[in-house]
């Protein structure tokens, strides 16, 4: 299972006042929100606490068909840098999925994925054969095979899962 999520920066400062008043109180967690204001980039920190979760609500709501806004239920983890990305785990209920972000000036972009070794079988997809079930969950028309999908913004990605791929995990 996978799910991502992609933030423009420059859409997110015009549509979004992320420091008005109860922003930051609707959608994280009290341990969140110490992350935030304790960083050297808090309004970097929030899009990437919020794609993160988006990534991994689209695997959880995919598993579930459970369809909600329920952002304090989602909470974010840290694990350590690793190359250009930050690796992490977001829970949602008894759920836990793994997720990876990379940040630009331009963009912030998260993966998140099940098991940590399909990092690895993340494939970028450009087909336009994708359609959505009864859910609202896209899959790939030919292969039948999951597809999560983000666009804001100047941006879009397609991610689907490559089980021909061999981990290095």
């Amino acid at each position: 299972m996978i799910g991502n999520d992609i933030i423009d920066l420059t859409l997110a400062r015009v549509e979004s006042n992320w420091q008005r008043k109860g922003f930051l109180e609707k959608l994280f967690t009290t341990f969140e929100q110490s992350l935030i204001y304790n960083s050297e980039n808090p309004e970097q920190m929030v899009w990437h606490l919020w794609s993160r979760k988006e990534a991994a609500y689209k695997i959880y709501h995919r598993e579930t068909k459970i369809r909600a806004f329920i952002p304090k239920q989602i909470e974010c983890f840290s694990l350590p840098l690793a190359d250009d990305f930050s690796l992490g785990k977001v829970g949602i209920a008894d759920q836990e999925y793994f997720t990876k972000t990379e940040v630009t000036s331009e963009f912030i972009y998260a993966t998140a994925v099940v098991n940590f070794k399909d990092f690895d079988k993340i494939q970028v997809i450009n087909s336009n054969e994708i359609a959505k079930d009864s859910d609202g969950i896209p899959f790939h028309i030919k292969t039948n095979t999951p597809v999560s999908i983000s666009h804001h913004g100047r941006f879009e990605r397609k991610i689907t899962l490559n089980s021909n791929v061999q981990s290095r995990f």
